[in-house]
C-alpha cells in the first residue's frame, strides 16, 4: 500500500483549478452523484464536470434549496438524503437503482467539522456517523449501479487532519471522557481514506477504484452547520481564531496562496475531479491524493499548533493507510449499521 504513495508528475499543481483537469476530458454519457454537490466544494465540482458532459445528481438534505443552488448547471438534479438518517440514505439508494443507470462517480463530499458533541437517533457521534458511516451506508448501497458502470470511481473527501488521529477503536463515539469536535473531524478523515483504502482492496476486481482527496485549506467551506443563524459560512472555527491562523486578513477576506493550503473553491475541487476523471490514474487505486497529484508518505509526522497559524505538512500518514486498519474499520462499519 504504502509503495503507491509517491507524485506521479501529474503536470498540475496546488492552484490548478477544476476546470484545468478536465480540459480536454468529455463525460458526455457519465452519471456522477456528488453529496453536498450544492454548495463550496461540491457546488464547484458538480458545475465543472457538468461542464465537461457529465449528469450530476446531487445529494442533499434541502433538496429544494439545492435545486436552486442548481440553476444554470445542466443535467444536474438534486435528490433528498439525510447522512444521518439510514431510512433516507437506502431511500436516495433505491431510487437510483430504480432508475436503471450506471453510476461512473461517486464523490463523497458532504461533511462536517467542529462544533459541540451531536449524537443521532443510534448514538453515535455525528462526525463519524456523518462523514464515515453514511458515505459507507451510501456507497455499498450503490455497488449495483457502481457496477453496472463496468469502471467507476469513489472519491472520498478527506482532510490533512487525519495526521491528528487514528480511529479510537475502543470508543469511536466518545461515549467516555471529554468530547473535543476537532478530534472527533480528524477521525472521522482517518476513516474516509481507510475506507478508500479497503473498498479499492475489495471491488477493485469489479472495476471500481477508490480514493481519498485533502482539497486544501478553503476557509469559506460550509463545514459548521451548527454555527449562529445568519453567520457566514466558515470552517467550522470562529472567526477570530482564523484570522489568528492566518487564513482571513484583517479585513475579513480569505488569504489565497494554493501553494501554502490555503486555497479557493475552484482550486479545492480540482483534485476531487482529478481523482473522478483523469487518466493519469488508470490502474491506480486506494490512494490519498493533494494538489492535483498523489500525496507522498509522511513516516516521521511532527506535531504542530494550527491555533497558532503554525499548518504542517498535510501529506499522508502511515495509520491512515494500514490495510489491517481498513479491514477492521470496513466490518466495525458493517456491524454499527446492523443496529
Amino acid at each position: 500500500m504504502t509503495q503507491k504513495q509517491h507524485l506521479i508528475g501529474t503536470g498540475f499543481t496546488a492552484a490548478s483549478t477544476a476546470d484545468d483537469v478536465l480540459a480536454g476530458i468529455d463525460l458526455s454519457g457519465t452519471n456522477v452523484v456528488v453529496t453536498g454537490g450544492h454548495q463550496g466544494l461540491g457546488l464547484e465540482a458538480t458545475r465543472a464536470l457538468s461542464k465537461a458532459g457529465a449528469s450530476v445528481t446531487v445529494a442533499a438534505r434541502n433538496p429544494e434549496r439545492a435545486a436552486a443552488a442548481l440553476e444554470g448547471i445542466e443535467r444536474a438534479e438534486a435528490g433528498q438524503l439525510d447522512l444521518l438518517d439510514p431510512a433516507s440514505i437506502d431511500a436516495f439508494v433505491a431510487r437510483y437503482l430504480d432508475s436503471g443507470r450506471p453510476l461512473h462517480i461517486l464523490l463523497n463530499n458532504a461533511g462536517i467539522q467542529g462544533g459541540p458533541l451531536v449524537r443521532d437517533d443510534r448514538g453515535y457521534e455525528s462526525h463519524f456517523a456523518t462523514n464515515h458511516l453514511g458515505h459507507f451506508q451510501l456507497t455499498n448501497g450503490l455497488l449495483p449501479a457502481l457496477r453496472a458502470a463496468h469502471g467507476a470511481r469513489v472519491v472520498n473527501l478527506t482532510s490533512g487532519a487525519h495526521r491528528i488521529s487514528d480511529i479510537r477503536w475502543d470508543d469511536p463515539n466518545f461515549t467516555t471522557g471529554d468530547y473535543d469536535g476537532h478530534l472527533a473531524y480528524a477521525q472521522s478523515k482517518t476513516a474516509n481514506i481507510l475506507f478508500a483504502v479497503e473498498l479499492d482492496r475489495r471491488w477493485a476486481h469489479d472495476g471500481i477504484r477508490g480514493y481519498a482527496v485533502h482539497p486544501g485549506i478553503i476557509v469559506t467551506t460550509n463545514l459548521g452547520p451548527w454555527r449562529p443563524e445568519g453567520a457566514a459560512p466558515t470552517l467550522g472555527f470562529p472567526v477570530d481564531a482564523l484570522r489568528a491562523m492566518g487564513l482571513l486578513d484583517e479585513s475579513g477576506r480569505p488569504v489565497i496562496d494554493p501553494d501554502n493550503e490555503k486555497k479557493t473553491p475552484q482550486h479545492g475541487a480540482s483534485t476531487s475531479v482529478f481523482a473522478a476523471t483523469s487518466p493519469l490514474l488508470d490502474g491506480i487505486g486506494g490512494v490519498y491524493l493533494k494538489d492535483n497529484d498523489i500525496s507522498s508518505l509522511d513516516e516521521d509526522p511532527k506535531p504542530f499548533d494550527m491555533a497558532g497559524g503554525e499548518f504542517p505538512s498535510t501529506d499522508v500518514v502511515p495509520h491512515a493507510l494500514d490495510p489491517e486498519s481498513a479491514r477492521r474499520l470496513w466490518e466495525l462499519s458493517e456491524e454499527l449499521l446492523k443496529v
